[in-house]
């Protein structure tokens, strides 16, 4: 197989209503959590695509057969895959291990965070082209919105307490023990908790 100069992983859960975006449910019902989902996750895969990094590949789970995700490859010509099993580090650790394969530079994003724009996956690819081991955009809320790798390693997906305030720091402490160059760049939000919603009434999602 032709090696690729980067992918794109967006990581995504079919939006079945009481599963998805659980902390938003007590303000806004199930229903309206899993329909806000589904549209960012639209619109992180279009954004993805305006990027023009490379190919964007759509990380399912728990299957790429929901009806959401065959819409979404339709539509935006994407490469479905179905995420493994396992928490959420041993998910992302096999997405970048495979796609390392086949690929010069990988980056993964959440189908989540709205604010992450072209520019910042362009800027994140631009890190790793000058020769970074791995890139990084932290989130408000302690974890990270995109990681960018050129290499693997299997200790940036386990032991970490993830879904906490202490992931972006975990993570920055594994790099430096790797004896890694990463570079951070500009922090960005994510949309998990109720006063997130605020900031997404004015964006085209």
């Amino acid at each position: 197989m032709e090696r690729i100069d980067c992918r794109l992983m967006v990581f995504a859960k079919a939006p079945i209503p009481g599963r998805v975006k659980t902390r938003l449910i007590p303000v806004m019902g199930e229903e309206p959590a899993s329909e806000l989902y589904e549209k960012m996750v639209s619109h992180c895969l279009a954004e993805g695509i305006k990027a023009g990094v490379g190919p964007v590949d759509l990380w399912c789970a728990p299957s790429s057969d929901h009806p959401f995700f065959i819409h979404c490859e339709e539509k935006f010509q994407v490469k479905l895959h179905d995420q493994p099993e396992g928490d959420l580090g041993q998910r992302m650790g096999y997405a970048f291990s495979e796609t390392l394969k086949i690929s010069t530079y990988a980056l993964l994003m959440g189908g989540d965070c709205p604010s992450l724009t072209p520019a910042d996956i362009r800027a994140a690819k631009a890190e790793l082209e000058k020769d970074h081991d791995a890139v990084i955009i932290p989130a408000e809320d302690g974890g990270y919105v995109l990681l960018g790798l050129r290499r693997y390693a299997e200790e940036l997906f386990s032991g970490i307490s993830w879904g906490t305030e202490s992931v972006f720091k975990q993570t920055r402490m594994r790099l430096r023990g790797l004896g890694w160059q990463w570079h951070e760049l500009p922090e960005r939000w994510d949309v998990d908790r109720p006063e997130d919603l605020r900031r997404i009434i004015s964006m085209p999602v």
